[in-house]
């Protein structure tokens, strides 16, 4: 196969997959558990997760999953401390829920910088729709949360 041929073989294959890159999302399912810097108990512990802390899932092995954080921290953990369960995490200093995906809808509650809240859709129109801790459902801007 000639290299033009290979190049155009490469680049239908990664088209092809276009979706399937998309960032994909879980959560630690119960915390405390421990990240690792390799895909092994025996490797360096590097800190541990709280419960519904929200991570890329970025390679998939057996058992082990590496991920990175809100912030951007790269690390092992694995398969079974984690959920499907989405959250994300409040990434601003301070941020409201809102009724409605408005910068002028009524704030339902506040949230604090590290505060997870529950994801449960993304607008599209920089809004996500999510969840707090005391059942509250509302609004956040996608530029003050980090996981949706």
């Amino acid at each position: 196969m000639d290299i033009r041929a290979a190049l155009f073989l490469s680049a239908a294959l990664l088209a092809a997959n276009g979706p399937a890159c998309a960032a994909d999302y879980v959560s630690v399912a119960d915390g405390p558990t421990i990240l690792y810097d390799a895909p092994s108990l025996k490797a360096k512990k590097l800190f541990v997760a709280s419960r519904h802390l929200p991570l890329e899932q970025v390679v998939k092995l057996e058992g082990w999953s590496k991920v990175r954080d809100s912030a951007g921290v790269m690390a092992w953990i694995e398969k079974r401390a984690l959920s499907n369960r989405r959250f994300v995490v409040v990434t601003a200093g301070i941020s409201a829920i809102r009724q409605s995906p408005d910068e002028q809808a009524p704030a339902l509650v506040q949230t604090n910088k590290q505060v997870a809240l529950e994801w449960l859709e993304n607008t599209g129109a920089g809004w996500l729709k999510v969840r707090h801790q005391d059942g509250v459902a509302g609004y956040i801007r996608t530029s003050e949360a980090w996981g949706g």
